[in-house]
């Protein structure tokens, strides 16, 4: 059972669910999994690929499993993290007791998580052209003809990630303002979940090394 350095700062320093996270973390390394600081948050891995990552949020805390829509979560206790979510899935808990109590169940699915990595179980993502395209992305392309084709020749993968982004917000003018912040990623041909400094390990995706790197 190793334990990051990185992990022991990132929990000390939480204003709410510091026993629930690090009673979570206890779990996750009982299970034998490498523990990483990426995302700004724990995470752990099996073999290099990514399986969980835990974190803290006003209301509660979670456990999210990756591929979490592979499991089989007979307990039918694993949530949807965004109405957009294809992969992902996780446990919310409000207190120590919550998790104890399922504790068994947590690593059940750890260990059935493992075993569908072993088997090289992937998720077969839905692809769809129908976006719902926020009036203030419509508007830059207007004014700004060269982002709509750059926008265009982007993966779908890509162009949904920017729109559940974009989208995320209700106020047009945060809108706006994460429209024009990712405008130099989209003309470059960069998803919003794309590196763009070059340190990553797993390109074209963004493995948070590049926090680490700067940190030292």
């Amino acid at each position: 059972m190793i334990r990051n350095p990185a992990i022991d700062v990132f929990i000390e320093k939480q204003e709410k669910w510091k026993d629930e996270l690090s009673l979570l973390r206890e779990i996750i390394l009982e299970c034998g999994l490498t523990e990483e600081f990426k995302w700004r948050g724990p995470c752990y891995s099996y073999q290099k690929s990514n399986l969980l990552i835990i974190g803290g949020f006003k209301e509660h805390c979670v456990l999210s499993y990756f591929k979490g829509v592979l499991l089989k979560d007979e307990a039918k206790l694993l949530v949807k993290p965004g109405e957009n979510s294809q992969s992902a899935r996780f446990l919310k808990f409000k207190s120590v007791n919550e998790i104890l109590e399922l504790k068994d169940l947590i690593k059940a699915y750890i260990f059935e998580a493992i075993e569908l990595e072993k088997e090289g179980a992937k998720v077969e993502f839905t692809e769809s052209k129908e976006f719902d395209l926020p009036e203030e992305l419509l508007e830059k392309f207007k004014e700004f003809p060269e982002l709509k084709k750059a926008f265009e020749k982007l993966t779908i993968g890509r162009q949904r990630a920017y729109i559940i982004h974009f989208n995320g917000t209700k106020q047009s003018k945060t809108k706006i303002a994460r429209i024009e912040k990712y405008i130099p990623r989209i003309m470059i041909g960069k998803g919003f979940n794309d590196c763009v400094c070059g340190l990553s390990k797993k390109m074209p995706g963004c493995d948070g090394s590049h926090r680490e790197l700067k940190s030292n």
